[in-house]
């Protein structure tokens, strides 16, 4: 994909954005709950998550409630071929976990943690290996719906973060970096539902001499295939200094009863920064 076409893409991902209006409807007013005073369970909203796509869900947990989101196991691989370069890697990561707790009935609190990672990079043009596996690095997230919670027909939220280096054996970059993501929903007709995401990150260098900005933008659409059955299909874009990446995403999910869901999903990578592939497979729990 040219430098052209990302942009392009990450202008689609925005456009959306650029209208926004607030909707006024509401189902019902849960102001009175918080984390102290829980949401009774005949008034919880629909099950709602931040994966398997990439694109962030401007819709918080319910207060006093939690909600687990997990990768069981995901793998990652790729072949840099660039430049004269011969390298490839590898990743396998099991049980990444997004816990988030309600605080109040538009705002939830989220601790990302990838528990074990396994990497591998083989150079055949240097002829070395390097293997590494541990703990990753801890990310808390604070999530803030403005309106669409509880009705309407589009939905809006706030999501600022920071990455905190808790990663072992040369994992991550061993630096703080944080940013802030805007995720917007909106329902289309037919039964399809668009969502879209910008995100500013502040990234350590590759030289760890400074800090340097990313843009990232996605936009995704899914769509039920029978009553517990839906699929989603997302283009997400990451605009870096000199390396831009690209993916198309496409993924299944399945619900059984009100507060579980099941997904598998993969990334392919459109650009050569892009990993050639992801696949994973995770499931979500209300409780």
């Amino acid at each position: 994909m040219s430098r052209n076409s990302t942009l392009s893409a990450a202008a689609l991902a925005l456009l959306p954005l650029w209208s926004l209006a607030a909707d006024p409807a509401a189902a019902v007013d849960k102001s009175a709950y918080t984390l102290f005073n829980r949401t009774p369970e005949s008034q919880l909203r629909e099950l709602t998550t931040d994966r398997p796509d990439v694109t962030e869900s401007p819709y918080t947990v319910d207060a006093g409630w939690w909600q687990l989101e997990m990768d069981l196991v995901a793998h990652t691989r790729d072949h840099n071929l660039s430049d004269g370069a011969d390298i490839k890697s590898s990743a396998l990561s099991f049980a990444t976990v997004n816990l988030k707790v309600g605080l109040t009935s538009r705002i939830d609190l989220q601790t990302v943690f990838a528990t074990y990672n396994r990497l591998s990079v083989r150079d055949r043009v240097a002829g070395t290996r390097q293997d590494s596996s541990g703990f990753g690095d801890v990310t808390s997230r604070l999530k803030i719906n403005f309106w669409g919670n509880d009705g309407g027909e589009s939905a809006f939220g706030l999501m600022p973060f920071v990455k905190w280096p808790t990663s072992q054996h040369g994992l991550g970059n061993n630096s703080l970096e944080g940013g802030l993501i805007v995720p917007y929903a909106h329902s289309l007709p037919h039964g399809w539902d668009l969502g879209t995401m910008t995100e500013f990150d502040v990234v350590r260098n590759d030289t760890d001499n400074g800090y340097l900005f990313e843009w990232v933008n996605t936009v995704t659409a899914g769509h039920a295939l029978t009553g517990n059955t839906g699929c989603y299909v997302e283009l997400a874009t990451t605009l870096t200094h000199g390396a831009d990446i690209a993916t198309f995403d496409f993924g299944v999910t399945y619900t059984i009863g009100k507060n579980l869901q099941l997904d598998l999903g993969a990334n392919v990578g459109l650009t050569h920064a892009a990993d050639d592939l992801n696949v994973f497979a995770g499931l979500s729990v209300r409780f």
